[in-house]
């Protein structure tokens, strides 16, 4: 055979091995990402997130600030090393918002009393809302089907969710290129 056949037949196999692992990751993927419990409305990109209600720290049931702006939501617990390390990410980000920029609130999936003894050790400056961590928790409503932390979401002035992200952003600048990648291409 000659070298130059031989050479296009490894890079064929090459190219549909490569093609095979990806579609074989893709149905791993679906496998491993469990459907939303029966009655739970998911909110798809695009759609409506209203009407975001939260609990406070101290139990009070009131809407989420910032509506009418953009909003980055962020799921975290004090138990997951990853989001405690995004915490002074957020609030530096939170801080170069200004009154008027991206509203940031976080919403811890643990106790309130956890999430409030690891805010006296970390503070942030932006409002902090907690509910147990379930298969009906808010992140699950707004597409976080396997549960994975931390978790954000943008939402965008009309209230519709326009961006998700699964994993911690290493620093503000990440958090501010995301969040303007979005929102020019909102609904």
């Amino acid at each position: 055979m000659k070298p130059a056949l031989q050479w296009a037949l490894v890079g064929a196999f090459a190219i549909g091995s490569a093609a095979l692992g990806l579609w074989l990751r893709d149905r791993f993927e679906a496998a491993r990402t469990p459907p939303p419990p029966p009655g739970l409305a998911v909110v798809a990109l695009g759609e409506s997130a209203e009407p975001l209600l939260g609990t406070t720290l101290d139990g009070a049931n009131q809407p989420l600030p910032g509506e009418g702006r953009w909003r980055l939501i962020n799921f975290w617990a004090s138990w997951c090393p990853p989001c405690v390390a995004e915490m002074p990410v957020l609030d530096a980000y939170h801080r170069a918002q200004g009154p008027d920029g991206v509203q940031v609130i976080g919403i811890a999936l643990e106790d309130a009393a956890d999430a409030r003894a690891f805010l006296a050790r970390v503070p942030v400056a932006f409002p902090i809302f907690a509910e147990p961590n379930s298969r009906t928790d808010s992140s699950v409503r707004l597409g976080n089907a396997r549960g994975v932390l931390p978790y954000t979401v943008l939402i965008d002035p009309q209230g519709r969710l326009v961006a998700q992200h699964l994993s911690p952003f290493p620093d503000a600048a990440a958090i501010n290129d995301w969040v303007d990648g979005h929102r020019g291409r909102a609904p």
